[in-house]
């Protein structure tokens, strides 16, 4: 029913369930509280506040004049708050790797000859660096920094772990693939 992607929609209704707000609010204490290396840009706020609108999740409370155009305070409908319970109380899947783009490289470089050892040790290198970036980012981070940051270094670590897994059967795989 729900994607594994975090929904932009569902995370503005969340923070809407708090209390009602602005798009300029709604897009800072997104950013702030969820880290993305790519922070919402005004326009998708906007956008998705529209939608949310026009689909009944949120009303507009009230509008004030400011500046430039005038601010709408929205605020979470009874729908939209249904909707948020029901997509925090399902499980999002776990991610799959069984299409995986390295097993892929692996088994053509095998497949043609080439050296499959040096695509591996390229990709240890390349992870062994972004878990050095996480654990420099964890350490000068607050407490969702840190378990932001630890969620990525578990996942490289298992990655890592295939590497070694996968280095160590290539002679085996390589028979099999030139069949």
């Amino acid at each position: 029913m729900y994607s594994g992607v975090m929904s932009v929609s569902r995370t503005l209704l969340g923070l809407l369930e708090v209390g009602p707000s602005h798009g300029y609010d709604l897009k800072r204490a997104h950013d702030e509280l969820f880290r993305s290396e790519r922070p919402l840009a005004y326009g998708q706020v906007y956008a998705t506040l529209a939608r949310l609108l026009r689909n009944g999740l949120v009303d507009v409370e009230g509008t004030e004049a400011g500046e430039g155009p005038e601010r709408k305070r929205y605020a979470i409908t009874d729908a939209g708050v249904t909707d948020v319970a029901a997509w925090l109380s399902t499980p999002e899947n776990p991610q799959e790797y069984l299409h995986n783009t390295l097993y892929t490289k692996v088994v053509l470089a095998l497949m043609s000859h080439r050296d499959a050892g040096q695509i591996l040790d390229a990709q240890r290198a390349v992870h062994l660096e972004s878990m050095r970036e996480f654990n420099r980012r964890k350490q000068s981070g607050d407490l969702a920094d840190q378990l932001i940051c630890d969620h990525a270094l578990f996942h490289l670590e298992a990655d890592l772990k295939w590497l070694e897994t996968t280095a160590g059967r290539l002679a085996e795989l390589g028979q099999r693939v030139g069949r």
